[in-house]
């Protein structure tokens, strides 16, 4: 007796990738007497693989055959209880072996039934067998588990709700918008900025929101006469808060990572003793030697916080802007507020955590070990008091070891150095007319530069100026303190780039790219000071609507490009535009899915909308105090507020039509074991349970 198997293994969809990588293979196993995995080719870089390969398997009586794939049974019916195994496996060059991503098990007694089968299975897994272990073996854990399952249609369906969200920032008053209502409904104000944030970032209105609900809270902080003190606005946990730590995490990892990460992961591999606390100190260990390490590494970290100003990502520096004036109109005799409002976010909510939780941040794989651990925490100590700028330093340690080691800080020098950082990162080259601040000076110097728009060159055309960048505008005068002889506004600077040093045969030469093919060549003192230069000017102009994505890096001289050779002035750049700065990172962000997410909030949080609607028909028609269960919502403007959460509710419910409509469709039309609905789906076999007891009890 022989029984024929083949197996063909078609492909897979989504599988996990692991450490940054997907190599998968399969291995395909016919359990029986004798097992022997057959394996499929290795597909690279890829999580949807095709392998589209067949292994055949033969079933036979001990006395036909006796060789590999071929399994011996002494009865027919023992086939019934053999199975055929998958196990998906990553290709890995880790020491610990190939990772396991999932198997499934098909026993030949189903596959029996017709003489072909092809489905989709969802992976499982892997089968321990029949091993026991008793509870009190393996010990015990708790674990709390929220699992969310989004199904997203297209753009077109979700256009309402949207465009009622995005629109948000130019509701009056913002109280009265969807986004801050969703903040309002849920239970957490975490909860609703993580989406909220992704879908204002996907469509590039997250600064306006932002700007509107953080000057609406410091609008509100006045009113109430609550928190006089300057260093307490936006330390809370307010809908602005969670939206500006969400908007950092997003768009500022690539900018923690060129900035810590280096420094970080010497101080995990190095493992010098820093421990300053006499009482915990190690036998063998010298205090004033752990001191040092750890004032050196402190030391380290704030140079490269504060010399990173020109890799902010612009998103921050716009919000960082909005924030510094608001903190500024709202307390206006404080003159160090519009530092403080802007520290409290960078230093306190960005730098510090990161260095205090490096793996959080995706900086280390781990968490570091207790010893690391420790020295993090000293440096992420320090370096948020330095960046605090309160004047009584000392008093913000409650240890008094702490305070002994600060004293290391106590000059002026990084007061100014946090100041000057500060002043770049919430600085725009967008100019504000209703603007109270005066401008901020971010460099200045002696440079030569070159005669703009001259016909004969010559070296007599080259000249020392004074120049300085504020941002709003450059300058250059004959020297500091003069009337500037020529200004140009950040929003005319379209590019800065080197110039290459045949153009005039001078080195450290860059140039300033402005409208109507006007250029400005300077000369910097040293190769050092033209990138410092290049990198500020780069930062201030980055945002500037009109910025080149092309220039010549030669000059034009004796009637061409010497670059490209083009004989017309008016040519079209050869050469991309470097731009100098990894700014703006591309975030990987589907604004349909964001979109869905919020309805799922709104939809969870419907009796609170309802509620809501209430307090607000309350507040309309009486004056009086308001009840306690409406106290809890922020209502500015109630016929606002209720209108806005009518069309919230009626959105929300025409998608909840639209689901539900979809999931009859989806369960009518599918077939179990197709793409849609693998074999293991355990959503398909809910909806099949809960129609037949609808069925059963209308009969």
């Amino acid at each position: 007796v022989c029984v024929f198997f083949f197996s063909r293994v078609l492909e897979c969809q989504g599988l996990p990738i692991v450490n940054g990588q997907c190599d998968p293979y399969a291995t395909v196993t016919l359990a029986g007497p004798s097992s022997e995995a057959k394996k499929t080719k290795v597909k690279k870089k890829t999580n949807n693989p095709h392998f589209d390969e067949v292994f055949y398997f033969e079933v036979t009586r001990p006395s036909s055959y006796n060789k590999k794939s071929h399994f011996d049974i002494e009865d027919v019916d023992e086939v019934d209880k053999m199975e055929i195994r998958v196990d998906l496996w990553n290709a890995s060059n880790l020491k610990f072996g190939d990772e396991f991503l999932g198997e499934l098990r098909l026993p030949l007694k189903f596959l029996r039934q017709s003489s072909s089968y092809e489905a989709w299975y969802f992976l499982q897994p892997r089968d321990n067998g029949n091993k026991s272990l008793k509870p009190d073996d393996l010990g015990s854990l708790r674990l709390n588990v929220v699992y969310t399952e989004d199904h997203v249609f297209s753009s077109d369906y979700y256009s309402p709700l949207r465009d009622l969200l995005l629109k948000s920032a130019d509701v009056e008053p913002v109280s009265a918008s969807a986004a801050h209502i969703l903040g309002e409904v849920c239970r957490e104000k975490q909860e609703a900025a993580i989406p909220l944030v992704r879908l204002f970032l996907h469509y590039g209105r997250i600064v306006p929101f932002i700007s509107a609900i953080a000057n609406a809270e410091v609008k509100r902080t006045q009113k109430l006469f609550i928190s006089r003190d300057p260093n307490t606005i936006f330390r809370g946990n307010s809908l602005t808060s969670k939206c500006i730590d969400e908007t950092m995490k997003l768009a500022g990892m690539h900018y923690l990572q060129v900035t810590l990460k280096p420094i970080i992961d010497e101080i995990c591999q190095v493992h010098k003793p820093c421990e300053i606390d006499p009482v915990k100190l190690k036998d063998g260990e010298n205090l004033e030697n752990n001191r040092e390490n750890l004032r050196q590494y402190v030391d380290r970290i704030f140079t490269v916080i504060t010399k990173s100003g020109v890799s902010c990502p612009t998103v921050m520096c716009d919000i960082f802007f909005s924030l510094r004036e608001s903190a500024a109109k709202r307390f206006q005799g404080d003159l160090d507020v519009r530092y403080t409002a802007v520290s409290s976010f960078i230093f306190l909510r960005f730098f510090a955590p990161a260095i205090l939780s490096p793996n959080l941040f995706q900086l280390t794989p781990h968490h570091p070990d207790p010893q690391t651990s420790r020295t993090l925490t000293l440096i992420s100590k320090t370096i948020q008091t330095l960046g605090s700028l309160s004047k009584s330093k000392s008093a913000n340690f409650k240890e008094s070891y702490m305070a002994t080691f600060y004293d290391y800080f106590n000059e002026q020098k990084y007061a100014d150095a946090v100041k000057n950082f500060l002043d770049l990162i919430s600085s725009s080259g967008r100019r504000d007319h209703k603007s109270i601040e005066q401008p901020i000076l971010l460099k200045e110097g002696f440079m030569i530069k070159r005669a703009q728009g001259r016909k004969r060159f010559g070296m007599k055309n080259f000249k020392k100026r004074w120049f300085r960048l504020t941002n709003h505008e450059f300058t250059y005068q004959k020297s500091k303190g003069d009337h500037p002889l020529c200004s140009i506004p950040i929003e005319n600077i379209l590019a800065v780039e080197r110039l290459e040093e045949e153009s005039f045969k001078m080195k450290n030469m860059f140039q300033v790219i402005q409208p109507e093919r006007r250029v400005l060549y300077i000369q910097a003192n040293n190769c050092v000071e033209a990138k410092d230069w290049i990198d500020i000017l780069t930062k201030v102009s980055q945002c500037n609507k009109k910025r080149l994505t092309v220039y010549h890096p030669s000059a034009y001289l004796n009637g061409h490009w010497l670059c490209c050779k083009a004989t017309a002035d008016n040519t079209p750049g050869c050469t991309p535009c470097t731009g100098g700065l990894p700014a703006n990172i591309q975030l990987d962000i589907d604004g349909d899915r964001e979109t869905e997410r919020i309805y799922s909030l709104f939809n969870l949080y419907m009796p609170k909308l309802e509620k809501m609607q209430e307090a607000c028909g309350s507040k309309s028609v009486y004056d009086g105090p308001e009840e306690e269960e409406y106290s809890t919502f922020i209502i500015d403007d109630p016929k606002e507020t209720y209108k806005t959460l009518k069309l919230i509710i009626e959105g929300v419910g025409t998608l909840e039509q639209e689901h539900a409509q979809y999931k009859r469709d989806k369960f009518k039309k599918t077939k179990y074991g197709s793409q849609e609905h693998p074999i293991g789906d355990k959503s398909f076999q809910t909806y099949i349970r809960q129609q037949s007891e609808i069925s059963a009890h209308s009969i």
